[in-house]
């Protein structure tokens, strides 16, 4: 009997632990395909959302372009001298999205950033978003949680009582 009890807590930690996880982390590579150039798409960010530990990879002959983070003014005037917050330059760079807010990335090479080789992302606090239909109340969305873990608790000990 002590097993089974153990066995019930065992699958009811384990369906708690699947219904409460966080959301993955997504890594978008910039530019798609094309990569952090020249043929850098303008409209790369169309229809992306970036969330609080998403993370950004650059991808980028190392001897042709750079990663340099700067301040919104920076980024509009292509500002490449001084104010940097970050610079990369090793070709495969993977910037971690670790707040919400703006975050202005360009290329310091040259004319590149008034070419286009600029990039701006807007990270979002998932966690912070209000959902789009709001429970009715805590208490209901508590309860139907409550249920969800106990119906696969209940599954996963039935199936363990059959072998």
């Amino acid at each position: 009997m002590a097993s089974r009890q153990v066995l019930l807590l065992a699958a009811a930690a384990i369906a708690a632990a699947f219904l409460l996880a966080p959301a993955s982390a997504e890594v978008f590579t910039v530019g798609d395909a094309a990569g952090w150039t020249l043929k850098y798409p303008a409209t790369w960010t169309d229809g992306k959302t970036f969330v609080i530990g998403d993370s950004l990879m650059f991808m980028y002959p190392a001897d042709k372009h750079t990663v340099m983070e700067v301040g919104g003014a920076d980024f509009r005037a292509c500002n490449v001298t001084g104010n940097a917050l970050s610079t990369w330059n090793s070709g495969s760079d993977t910037v971690t999205l670790d707040k919400a807010g703006r975050r202005w990335f360009i290329c310091s090479v040259g004319p590149h950033c008034s070419l286009g080789m600029k990039l701006l992302v807007t990270v979002v606090d998932a966690a912070a978003q209000a959902p789009a239909t709001p429970p009715s109340s805590s208490a209901s969305f508590l309860s139907g949680a409550v249920s969800q873990a106990m119906a696969a608790a209940g599954a996963v000990a039935a199936a363990a009582l059959m072998f």
